[in-house]
């Protein structure tokens, strides 16, 4: 039997008299092509998503790999990004609700998650999963004028802790030491954690800013001031990196939810790899 066509009917161009129902060409035309345009239209969005990562979280990550490298990153991975900075904590919240594929974090995870338990249950902070991609050392900041340049690691202890307030003791000006940081900050976790053993920051003269870049515009304004910073910022606003006998490295993490994907993972491997060609041939 030969395959019947519409050509084969006495149809007219606009109308088939002799169809079942005489149902219209143009409208079975019409209607297929608004099939097509209503699936192409339901399908983009998910096409969109499964093309580009969001990526989404810590400041200082983004300034040290993202905003210097993410074309590196995308061209090597072969995985288009969204990035977002804002905070670690933010990324995280994002990445659990489903807003992002990848979270940027400046601290451990442990210490970010302490933040989250009224949010979110155990089951659901358990499925998050961090990956080490890269560290930076953190600076003690201090305005060019002040003379003191060394001290020691128990020294910033005891100022961080109040029991020495005056520059005078380390051989400076007789004027009180007023400690800068950012209240969320990952420097400030990474000290609190690595020098403080966890504890708060207990500084009788203390201004806690709500980002890294206020603590150094302060720093950059006011002689007494000691900045909890990165190495990177107080560099470039010229500032004092106070010297110390011992580095404290801030850890920089992409975290996912439970196993990350094939383009996840290819996003995380390759910033590993540039943090690694960037640390052997320059200074952190």
């Amino acid at each position: 039997m030969r395959p019947i066509s519409l050509h084969h009917f006495p149809c007219s161009f606009l109308y088939c008299s002799e169809l079942p129902g005489a149902f219209p060409v143009r409208y079975i035309k019409l209607s297929i092509s608004l099939f097509v345009v209503i699936a192409m239209t339901l399908l983009a969005p998910h096409r969109v998503r499964a093309e580009t990562l969001v990526v989404q979280g810590s400041t200082t990550f983004n300034s040290r790999l993202m905003e210097p490298y993410q074309r590196v990153i995308e061209t090597m991975s072969g995985v288009t990004l969204k990035v977002i900075p804002n905070k670690s904590q933010s990324g995280l919240i994002s990445l659990l609700e489903g807003r992002a594929d990848l979270a940027m974090i400046s601290s451990s995870l442990e210490s970010e998650i302490a933040g989250l338990t009224a949010r979110f249950n155990q089951d659901q902070l358990s499925q998050l999963s961090a990956h080490l991609v890269d560290s930076t050392r953190v600076a003690f900041a201090l305005h060019p004028s002040n003379p003191v340049k060394k001290a020691s690691l128990d020294i910033v202890r005891k100022i961080l802790t109040g029991q020495i307030t005056s520059w005078r003791t380390l051989g400076g000006p007789d004027a009180p030491i007023r400690v800068v940081y950012s209240r969320s900050g990952g420097v400030t976790q990474t000290v609190q954690t690595g020098l403080l053993g966890g504890g708060p920051i207990l500084a009788a003269n203390q201004l806690p800013m709500g980002s890294g870049a206020q603590v150094i515009k302060v720093v950059a304004q006011e002689p007494t001031a000691l900045g909890l910073s990165q190495l990177k910022l107080t560099a470039a606003h010229a500032l004092i990196d106070l010297e110390v006998e011992e580095v404290i490295e801030q850890q920089l993490y992409l975290v996912s939810l439970g196993k990350p994907s094939s383009r996840a993972t290819a996003v995380i491997d390759t910033a590993r790899i540039i943090a690694q060609r960037r640390l052997a041939t320059s200074e952190k």
